[in-house]
């Protein structure tokens, strides 16, 4: 399954293992999530860009969905139309989204899988604070993982607050939703455990600071 993965991964995977005589691999998941992140700030930009524009336009849409709720295709027709004389599209925040979820995909294999290349995934095998990267915490609870947990949750807190500050009122399960990231890491390795604390955080720094005005 997503065997079309194993050349980027593996790729990945020797750049990363070519800093692992020099850094510590804790260290190398951190710098390498970051890198990944910053290389993709472009496509936030752009999804934050669409979500405004969208917002912008919603009481425009809204009328039309009044006018002509009854007739599907004279709505779409006039919806389209108002999305291009705006200079955008409906799908102009999703589209940047939806261009991040395979380097997402690359970076999460990287550093949960147990074979890269052909061969042991030797990061997994490195340890942090005397725990190995590849344990699971339903194999060692380890404080590592308790730290990992505390980590994720006030990440899942501030993004919470994140959301309540820049949008309207969200649903109970988008409340929670960023605190699934602790259910996330209990049933990964503690490498992607560390990956997925690198890039939450960084996505709520990252939604703070695009939506600052």
């Amino acid at each position: 399954m997503f065997t079309f993965l194993d050349v980027p991964v593996a790729g990945a995977y020797h750049l990363v293992m070519l800093f692992a005589g020099v850094l510590d691999p804790a260290l190398i998941i951190v710098l390498f999530t970051v890198a990944i992140r910053l290389l993709l700030h472009p496509l936030a930009r752009a999804a934050v860009r669409g979500e405004r524009v969208r917002a912008a336009l919603a009481p425009k849409v809204q009328e039309l969905q009044r006018k002509y709720g009854t007739n599907r295709e004279r709505l779409q027709r006039e919806t389209t139309a108002l999305y291009r004389d705006s200079g955008s599209s409906m799908f102009a925040g999703c589209l940047p989204l939806l261009a991040q979820i395979p380097f997402f995909m690359v970076t999460y294999r990287l550093f949960s899988a147990g074979t890269v290349a052909g061969g042991p995934n030797e990061l997994l095998a490195s340890t942090l604070l005397g725990t190995p990267l590849g344990t699971h915490f339903s194999a060692a609870h380890s404080p590592v993982f308790f730290l990992l947990f505390a980590a994720l949750a006030v990440v899942a807190w501030c993004s919470v607050r994140l959301m309540k500050r820049t949008g309207a009122e969200a649903p109970a399960v988008l409340r929670l939703l960023p605190y699934g990231s602790l259910i996330g890491a209990a049933v990964i390795p503690l490498a992607a455990g560390i990956y997925l604390l690198t890039t939450t955080a960084w996505a709520t720094a990252e939604r703070a600071y695009l939506r600052r005005d």
